[in-house]
């Protein structure tokens, strides 16, 4: 009787969860999910109808009839706007597994173009609450497919009508956000008929997080080999009718219109005719928490393809920078070869471990690039070798600026050869960066501003080139270089120009790492330990150049160093009682670069900012167990309240001993109570008080200073 009643119980159970499992599936739909995701596809037409998260019953797609499949630009011969709209067309779906689906669409019609021979099939796969979009494009027409926008979420909608979301993205050592509710805004100006529309490059960022109050959307570009140019886009609708500097209204529609954002994953693949094309796989994935939480998916994942680079010991040590431009392009000859030596001595006198040397070749800063000759004007060649060796035997390292991704269009050598690399738009012309205007009044006013070609780094001849071009900067001895300007390539995303050397058109950023690769193998040859260096660079570049220098304010998000505690990044400081900046390069790990007269001055030219800056890397060194070998959390692992305003990071060393470095960035003291899980004993010192004495957690900050806590 017993197991007669465990059977029927058994039964019941089964019975209620198969009930329960099925009220998540309305008829004519494909469903897969997990035990994070539901997302339903309309059997029909393949578009995404359904997405939530269960844990939170966030539902991210909402409304079935705005569900949407995929757009391609498919440009015809006398009418560049043709779409393939996916919604419109029949679908053949497969459902390969509960957790992952296939969507064959099979008959193409275009608005302007009829029907096509083409084919397109989307894979989608959840696993483990990762859900990754797949497509395959069989292209059998003459056109030329452009774009396609996959996966296409027609109704991405908040987790509450009321919740505030924004978009962040890294960027230049930092992870910038912008805002998707209340206030759309209008960023990045108009497309089509005047809707507002946010874009945002994968050239600069592999992810977006989509963030709202404790939880959000990972979305990123499943490679990091810069196949082609990816845009996560945001659109908000209605257009016209909404004003994009006002909110957003909580409605679901305004005079039968539709009120909603479309986010789409644009993949610029310039498709020839009778190819096939496979898409990098775009991966979205929900999150609880803050930002850290996204950052830490897209951590893991850069786990499994970042290489570390070589780096040489000098640069993981407790050091400090010091920049200095000896001229510029409106010829002021600043600062002659032989004078650097000066400059050297001043900086092994006061603990500067190296010179970031910028204008010593041909025509000074932002101008003769890509030249690597020096400037006749300045010296010999051989005078400034032999300065590099005198400041280098001081214990100084000379790091030669250079930038390669320019030509200046004054100069004879682009007339006559470097014109033939210059990246192309589709119409044949040369794209153009407009130089940099900084300082006589005919250069400020742009009136004799040099113009820069933007060279093309996909061209293999142009990679030769420039690598022989590099070797000048090799030969004169110094310890590295830094590579100014790499992070980007001004307006160009693709050159069209027909005779590179390759199918066109090409993705400048894909050049980036094979010219990388080319620079190493050169300097390799005359010593590993030759450091490259470059300025903000996104992170996947940090697998050649190892060190990137940056600017940062007081509103910066330290992610670079956040994913990877001990890479060496360095932060410029120009003001000449500058605590506020020198106080966050404690909190955040960077190297100081100190840049008097914004680096046209001496190092003993700012002696306050000097001095607190030697005290804080004094503090590091006598506690480098802590704030530099020690692995950096940024908020994660502590909690800190006061009465005013503050900062604060969190340091683990490898035994797992806690510091915070706690910074008051204003003119008053604060009160400040530091909570530890479990914390031990503690004690406090500062960059003018380095003599640790014992503190139960409450301590006042002095203004515009530091203080570090540290468990014993």
């Amino acid at each position: 009787m017993k197991i007669v009643s465990r059977l029927v119980i058994a039964m019941i159970l089964l019975c209620a969860a198969i009930n329960a499992q099925a009220k998540f599936v309305m008829p004519n739909e494909v469903v897969i999910q997990d035990d994070s995701l539901l997302v339903a596809f309309d059997a029909t037409t393949g578009a995404l109808i359904r997405m939530e998260r269960k844990a939170t019953h966030w539902v991210i797609e909402r409304r079935p009839d705005l569900g949407t499949t995929f757009r391609m630009l498919v440009p015809l011969p006398k009418q560049r706007s043709n779409y393939v709209m996916g919604q419109g067309q029949p679908a053949r779906i497969e459902k390969i597994s509960d957790h992952e689906v296939r969507i064959h669409w099979d008959k193409l019609t275009s608005n302007h173009g009829g029907l096509l021979p083409m084919k397109f099939t989307g894979t989608v796969t959840l696993n483990n609450g990762q859900l990754m979009f797949s497509g395959s494009l069989e292209n059998n027409s003459d056109l030329t497919v452009e774009t396609i926008d996959y996966p296409y979420l027609g109704d991405f909608s908040r987790p509450a009508k009321t919740s505030p979301m924004q978009v962040k993205t890294m960027w230049y050592g930092n992870l910038e956000s912008a805002e998707l509710f209340p206030n759309f805004g209008n960023d990045k100006g108009y497309w089509g008929t005047f809707t507002p529309i946010k874009t945002f490059d994968t050239n600069r960022s592999l992810f977006c997080l989509i963030q709202t109050p404790g939880q959000g959307m990972y979305v990123e570009m499943h490679n990091p080999l810069q196949k082609y140019l990816l845009e996560f886009t945001f659109v908000q609708n209605p257009g016209v009718e909404q004003s994009v500097n006002s909110p957003v209204p909580q409605v679901d529609e305004i005079d039968g219109h539709a009120v909603n954002m479309e986010f789409r994953t644009c993949h610029f693949i310039f498709a020839h005719p009778h190819t096939k094309f496979d898409l990098v796989p775009v991966v979205m994935q929900c999150y609880s928490g803050d930002w850290h939480n996204g950052v830490d998916i897209y951590k893991k994942w850069r786990a499994t393809w970042f290489k570390a680079p070589h780096e040489p010991a000098w640069v993981q040590d407790v050091h400090s920078w010091f920049q200095l431009q000896i001229n510029s392009p409106e010829q002021d000859y600043r600062v002659k070869y032989k004078d650097i030596v000066q400059y050297g001595k001043e900086c092994a006198e006061n603990g500067i471990g190296a010179i970031q040397l910028v204008g010593w070749n041909e025509d000074g800063q932002d101008g003769g690039d890509p030249s690597q000759n020096t400037d006749p004007n300045l010296g010999t060649t051989q005078d400034l070798k032999d300065a590099i060796k005198k400041v280098q035997g001081m214990g100084v390292k000379m790091i030669m600026f250079g930038k390669l991704n320019w030509a200046d269009k004054t100069k004879d050598w682009y007339k006559k050869e470097l014109y033939k690399y210059a990246a192309t738009d589709p119409y044949g012309i040369p794209y153009e960066h407009g130089g940099y205007s900084y300082y006589t009044p005919t250069q400020l006013a742009g009136i004799n501003t040099r113009r820069r070609a933007v060279m093309d780094f996909v061209s293999p001849a142009y990679r030769n080139r420039i690598t022989k071009e590099f070797q000048k900067l090799l030969d004169l001895g110094g310890s590295g270089w830094l590579f100014d300007e790499n992070c980007h390539h001004g307006p160009v995303k693709y050159s069209f120009a027909t005779d590179h050397g390759y199918t066109a058109p090409g993705y400048i950023y894909s050049g980036d790492m094979p010219l990388a690769s080319q620079l190493r193998a050169a300097a390799d040859k005359i010593s590993p330990d030759f450091l490259f260096a470059g300025e903000g660079h996104m992170d996947w570049l940090m697998q050649y150049y190892s060190t990137s220098y940056f600017r940062i304010n007081g509103g910066s998000i330290p992610v670079c160093r956040y994913l990877d505690s001990h890479s060496p990044l360095i932060v410029a400081v120009n003001g000449f009682d500058d605590r506020e900046m020198l106080n966050l390069i404690l909190m955040d790990r960077y190297i100081i670069s100190y840049e008097p007269y914004n680096f046209k001055g001496h190092i003993t030219d700012f002696r306050m900012t000097l001095d607190y800056g030697k005290k804080i890397d004094a503090l590091r060194k006598r506690y480098r167990t802590y704030l530099w070998d020690g692995e950096f959390h940024d908020t994660l692992g502590a909690t800190v309240s006061g009465n005013g305003d503050f900062k604060y990071s969190v340091f683990t060393t490898s035994t797992g001993k806690r510091a915070i470095v706690l910074v008051n960035p204003v003119r008053k003291a604060v009160n400040c109570k530091v909570n530890m899980h479990n914390q031990g004993k503690l004690v406090v010192a500062s960059p003018e008080q380095q003599d640790a004495i014992e503190t139960d957690g409450n301590v006042e900050v002095p203004p515009r200073s530091a203080l570090v806590i540290m468990e014993q």
